[in-house]
């Protein structure tokens, strides 16, 4: 993919980010864990680390910011998904796919829910107050899950049909050039 198509692909990525945050939606049902998979595999490293906090910076520039120390945490475990797709590259298959949607899903879940135990003062800095932390993040666990699984298999659904489609019309222009 050359330079101009990934700067493309960024910009409706970015589009995509700030449109499913702002408008009315599930909680965590967003397609940002996504984008950072499909960044890290179709579009490389670099990309991978700087499309999901721009994204997530973007999106919050509308909805509003809130705690640092949990912002820093939900950036960098878009980063760490990013580099989840840097990986999957290589070894890219729908098995794969999967497994890194789910992983990316319980990433965020854990870093985020383990830093909102931590700073926030709804829960005892206790082995109870930890397990009722995550255990009152986990209908938002399901929406995560349901909403990286959808947007993963749109994303790379939607550009791996474009790409099988773009050789068939090479194919057939080829084809008819012989004739």
């Amino acid at each position: 993919m050359d330079k101009r198509t990934k700067l493309i692909i960024s910009f409706i990525l970015i589009v995509l980010a700030v449109a499913t945050r702002t408008l009315p939606h599930l909680w965590n049902f967003a397609p940002i864990a996504a984008i950072a998979l499909f960044a890290g595999v179709y579009m490389g490293r670099s990309y991978a680390l700087i499309l999901p906090p721009v994204a997530m910076l973007a999106g919050d520039m509308f909805i509003g910011f809130y705690s640092l120390p949990l912002m820093a945490v939900v950036y960098g475990s878009f980063m760490l998904i990013g580099l989840i797709g840097v990986w999957i590259k290589k070894h890219k298959s729908l098995e794969t796919v999967i497994a890194a949607s789910i992983s990316a899903s319980v990433v965020f879940f854990l870093a985020t829910n383990l830093t909102y135990w931590q700073f926030s003062p709804l829960y005892s800095h206790d082995l109870a107050g930890l397990l009722t932390a995550f255990s009152s993040a986990l209908p938002f666990f399901r929406n995560t899950l349901l909403g990286d699984l959808f947007y993963t298999g749109v994303l790379f659904g939607a550009y791996e049909a474009v790409i099988m489609w773009s050789k068939q019309k090479k194919l057939a222009f080829q084809t008819a050039k012989n004739i």
